[in-house]
């Protein structure tokens, strides 16, 4: 576990000086760190390194997802920020382009708000239970080219708190700056993460 920029981050797998590739994991909103990285017991691989930060309060911002950008201030861009930090001393060891972003409901839809704002050649970026931050109206004009990152969109088509409209929204705006996308609406599923879910992510992981 380590420290940095007053957030607590729990590392798990290869140690980053040597990692071969790393993943970045968000948890959900009232959950921990230690939560997200059971993602990451499941799908380990020989010479990762894992990261989960942990929110303060267990909350990456006060409102829902689809609320106005400015209620969700300071506190979205002070996440933003977070993410960029983490991924900048990750990079120091290991490029983009093998370095997967994964996040969960809250968690995902940060994930996914800062790889669209970052745009660039990702090892993949997941997004469970998740869509872009803001209302349904926000310009989604990010700049930058996703240059075929593959992006594995999944959630619920009946989730409490992810309309599916939002999520099939994201996969678009993703596609539209080049990332390999695909989206999967699972029926009747609980606001969880599923097996086949994980399947999904393990094929990801194993292909860098």
């Amino acid at each position: 576990m380590s420290i940095a920029h007053g957030q607590r981050i729990v590392e798990a797998g290869e140690p980053l000086a040597s990692a071969r590739a790393a993943m970045i994991l968000l948890h959900g909103r009232g959950a921990s760190a230690e939560d997200i990285m059971t993602i990451a017991s499941e799908v380990q691989q020989p010479g990762w390194a894992y990261f989960a930060p942990q929110a303060a309060g267990n909350a990456w911002y006060p409102n829902p997802f689809t609320a106005p950008l400015d209620t969700n201030e300071p506190y979205l861009s002070t996440a933003l920020e977070m993410v960029s930090r983490l991924v900048e001393r990750v990079e120091t060891k290991v490029p983009a382009q093998r370095i997967i972003l994964l996040g969960f409901s809250q968690g995902g839809c940060l994930t996914l708000e800062w790889a669209a704002r970052n745009a660039i050649r990702y090892g993949a970026v997941v997004g469970l239970s998740a869509g872009l931050i803001g209302p349904d109206d926000t310009a989604r004009d990010y700049p930058g080219e996703f240059d075929g990152t593959p992006v594995f969109l999944g959630c619920s088509d009946v989730d409490p708190y992810i309309q599916k409209q939002r999520v099939v929204d994201a996969g678009e705006v993703f596609e539209r700056m080049g990332a390999e996308v695909k989206v999967r609406l699972y029926p009747g599923m609980a606001h969880t993460v599923s097996g086949e879910e994980i399947a999904v992510i393990r094929a990801l992981v194993e292909s860098i």
